[in-house]
């Protein structure tokens, strides 16, 4: 017997985000595989399979465009991060074996294709000031969520720690320097020397001085 088919119509507004998800999905995979300069509106378009017009109507700009697909990516992939690290961490007790761990499992999303779609724009953006513009205050908004997926990731002990913001703010930059060599060197990140120098230095800033212990 054949399965019934749904005829409960689409919204328009359900069809609308359909079809822009497609196009910045699309964008996306355009920045990740052809870079900034070969993620023309014409290959969006045709690897999103959409009409010129309809990509148009959702995106005027390609700048605009990519902006939001870089930002689409980051955020989509955010919540999967997090649900991913988090059951990684599950049963490991506040302490330091947790910090290294989730210093391990941070690392890991600097590697994954929302950085690199991003790489792609910051790149760019160095000599498009119409592009830095734009990209500024995504740039800004997705940093605040970041920093608020770290926060539920370390733990309260962690968190309360007076150095935490000062670690979580070393962490994120430097893991972020240190990932764009990966961009021509083909090389394994889990024995790169950096995790052991970032487990280190957390060590020193949450444990080293028993402030952490300190806390109850």
């Amino acid at each position: 017997m054949a399965r019934p088919v749904s005829t409960t119509p689409r919204s328009r507004k359900e069809r609308t985000e359909d079809s822009r998800a497609l196009i910045l999905d699309a964008a996306v995979d355009c920045l990740v595989e052809l870079g900034y300069a070969g993620a023309s509106t014409l290959a969006i378009q045709a690897k999103a399979g959409v009409s010129r017009g309809r990509l148009l109507h959702h995106f005027p700009s390609r700048d605009g465009l990519l902006v939001a697909a870089a930002q689409h990516l980051a955020t989509g992939r955010l919540a999967k991060t997090e649900e991913r690290v988090a059951e990684a961490l599950t049963g490991e007790p506040e302490g330091p074996a947790r910090v290294e761990r989730c210093i391990e499992l941070l690392w890991v999303t600097f590697h994954e294709p929302h950085f690199w779609a991003a790489m792609e724009l910051w790149t760019a953006a160095r000599t498009n000031p119409a592009l830095a513009e734009a990209l500024r205050p995504a740039e800004r908004t997705l940093r605040d969520a970041i920093r608020g997926v770290a926060d539920r990731l370390w733990g309260p002990e962690v968190c309360a720690h007076p150095r935490y913001d000062e670690l979580r703010e070393l962490l994120f930059t430097s893991m972020r320097g240190a990932a764009m060599p990966y961009a021509f060197e083909e090389r394994s990140p889990a024995t790169d020397k950096h995790v052991a120098i970032w487990k280190s230095v957390a060590r020193t800033l949450l444990f080293g001085d028993g402030s952490a212990n300190s806390q109850g």
